[in-house]
């Protein structure tokens, strides 16, 4: 709670961390009490400023789990999910939490369709929360869900009205996922300047683009991201924490102060305790990310990192790869063999090359260790048996 409240002060650019509630909610994922508690844990050690950590009016073992983390004692904001209802306000209460979302579909076609009420009812029921949560003391954001569907207009009514009550903040959910960062920046900057509210982006990836909305609502004047480790969410998911974290860092010059070693570690763990594959080429901290196989990559990173490497890999949890396969060098032939402790010639490294090669095709993938050095044992019996 410390490290949120300090950055708000300071108009830090904050992440929210919502994979025990949004990303538990990815069709099929449950993560066990312990896992929950352990998921928290490790968020607050890496650094992230809040945490949406479940939904107190579900009751049972969410609720359980939800004070379990609370009396962590965790350095973070913990924030419960609610619907504009005070009964589920006072789940959250009874929780402990410091802080509560209070959601509420702001679209016209959520507010015909599912809800089947009128925008006068949305707000009414909004501003009813507010006011119970603030007189509680409790931090409060307003979630505008569907607010990418929403009328600009209704939304900065809605908007002003959650202030005037004491909201602390707006979430703007693209729910489905239908915006792109240009129209993001601009509907952020209309919102911002109208209100003069803080901001949180709540972004869904349904095309792809869930990481880029969320970075242009932070250009366009948000100052929070809501996030989930590897994606996790509804449908196609959520922005990634590590995607928007070292995105801030590296493109936008802005460092969220996250310990970034740790991404890797928890990615992994997040990607067990929900039953989702990590790929290897998932952005920032698959193992591909510093993998090199193409000769003219690996030539250029083995002299220089930053020719092929826009950070080091040692800042994420990984290691840089050589992989030997169709596509290597001699470069990278030479590379690896150093790591064997042998120093190839290059006269070595190009009549070795043509075997690897060989080898990967028939194969179809690249080349253990232990393969590469049969390749060279044949390659020095051969040459032997030449010379004799």
């Amino acid at each position: 709670m410390k490290r949120f409240h300090e950055g708000l002060a300071k108009k830090q650019i904050m992440l929210v961390d919502t994979t025990l509630r949004d990303g538990e909610q990815t069709a099929g994922v449950v993560f066990s009490n312990k896992e929950k508690v352990r998921i928290a844990q490790m968020l607050d050690s890496l650094g992230v400023h809040q945490l949406e950590v479940g939904i107190p009016v579900m009751g049972g073992d969410e609720k359980k789990a939800i004070k379990n983390i609370v009396d962590l004692g965790l350095d973070a904001s913990i924030m419960a999910w609610n619907r504009a209802n005070i009964n589920d306000i006072k789940e959250s209460l009874d929780c402990g939490t410091d802080a509560v979302a209070i959601s509420i579909s702001t679209s016209d076609i959520h507010i015909k369709y599912k809800l089947q009420k009128t925008r006068e009812w949305v707000l009414d029921s909004m501003a009813r929360a507010v006011d119970f949560a603030k007189k509680h003391q409790k931090y409060v954001s307003v979630n505008a869900e569907d607010a990418s569907r929403t009328s600009l207009d209704f939304l900065i009514q809605f908007a002003k009205r959650a202030k005037e009550c004491g909201a602390d903040r707006l979430r703007f959910c693209d729910t489905v996922g239908i915006l792109e960062p240009f129209k993001t920046y601009e509907v952020i900057k209309q919102l911002h300047e109208a209100t003069d509210m803080d901001i949180e982006m709540h972004t869904h990836n349904d095309f792809g683009m869930a990481t880029a909305n969320s970075l242009a609502g932070i250009k366009a004047g948000a100052s929070m991201v809501g996030v989930t480790v590897n994606g996790l969410g509804e449908r196609a998911g959520n922005a990634v924490l590590a995607e928007v974290a070292m995105a801030l860092k590296y493109l936008f010059a802005t460092d969220v102060r996250i310990k970034p070693y740790e991404l890797r570690e928890i990615s992994e763990y997040v990607a067990l305790a929900s039953g989702r594959d990590l790929p290897v080429n998932i952005p920032i901290v698959g193992t591909n990310m510093f993998a090199h196989e193409s000769g003219i990559h690996a030539d250029g990173v083995i002299k220089h990192p930053g020719t092929y490497e826009v950070f080091q890999p040692e800042e994420v949890g990984l290691q840089r790869q050589i992989i030997i396969g169709k596509h290597s060098g001699t470069a990278a032939i030479i590379a690896k063999f150093k790591e064997y402790g042998r120093n190839l010639s290059e006269k070595e490294a190009e009549e070795i090359l043509p075997l690897v090669r060989a080898a990967a095709v028939d194969l179809k993938r690249i080349l253990f260790d232990k393969e590469l050095m049969l390749i060279y044992e044949e390659y020095l019996h051969k040459n032997k048996s030449k010379g004799a």
